[in-house]
């Protein structure tokens, strides 16, 4: 039995009336990785970002339904749904203080007061996303003189802080050396053992590596759900087909 921590049903979204999304019906497991798959424009960051309605900052209008645990997301407060599904960037935008500031933000502006606690916060949130070791002397500079790629856990870490249950990720690792992508997916895998993560992907090798389940999008829909081994090796819909092949070419 399938342990479902968030589900969309007939979610759609439009920016006027432009439709972007249609009527889409999506499940995904607690403690899984789910990849969003599609060509460019299909949808995908769209859809991650209605998951924690980040898509209404842009003028976009969600209907449908969106449960988290059983019950109706839409209509909680927009600070608990934050807290609950935190979201991460394509581009990792760290804010201009110190890691160690960067880190404690929001534990400090939800109300965690002790320093002791403050300190356990950011010292196992900076081991999760294994940033912990290159950075421990330097806790103080400036988050903006790290690399690109340490950024990227940094901003991935200071997402932990405050105890989601679940991680959007838009692309991650698409700004990233080989190397740096490595560290990301090592430590997404490491994390799946307390979050549920959904994140969008152009490379499909790095969903084969990391997802439990993927979801292949074209023009606002869901074309196909499957795991790694059923989209990319048993795709039953020929959109799916269609779009693995020419990915491979």
């Amino acid at each position: 039995m399938k342990d479902i921590i968030l589900r969309t049903e007939n979610l759609c979204v439009n920016y006027g009336k432009k439709d972007i999304l249609k009527n889409i019906d999506a499940s995904f497991e607690k403690n899984k990785i789910t990849a969003l798959i599609g060509p460019s424009g299909c949808g995908k960051s769209t859809f991650l970002k209605s998951l924690n309605k980040t898509v209404e900052e842009y003028g976009g209008k969600i209907s449908g339904n969106i449960c988290i645990n059983g019950s109706d997301m839409l209509s909680m407060p927009l600070q608990k749904i934050r807290n609950t599904i935190g979201m991460v960037f394509q581009t990792p935008v760290v804010f201009p203080f110190s890691i160690y500031k960067n880190m404690t933000y929001a534990p400090i502006y939800y109300g965690e007061k002790n320093k002791e606690r403050l300190d356990e916060i950011v010292v196992s949130n900076l081991k999760k996303s294994g940033l912990y070791d290159e950075v421990k002397e330097n806790l103080n500079m400036q988050a903006s003189k790290l690399s690109g790629g340490q950024q990227q856990r940094l901003v991935i870490a200071r997402c932990l802080t405050v105890d989601p249950e679940i991680i959007l990720l838009d692309e991650p690792c698409s700004a990233l050396d080989i190397k740096n992508t490595a560290h990301i997916e090592k430590m997404l895998l490491e994390l799946k053992s307390e979050y549920t993560i959904i994140i969008v992907t152009h490379n499909l090798a790095q969903a084969k590596r990391i997802a439990d389940n993927v979801i292949f999008m074209e023009e606002g829909t869901i074309v196909e759900t499957g795991t790694p081994d059923e989209i990319f090796n048993h795709p039953v819909d020929s959109r799916t087909q269609e779009y693995i092949m020419y990915m491979k070419n």
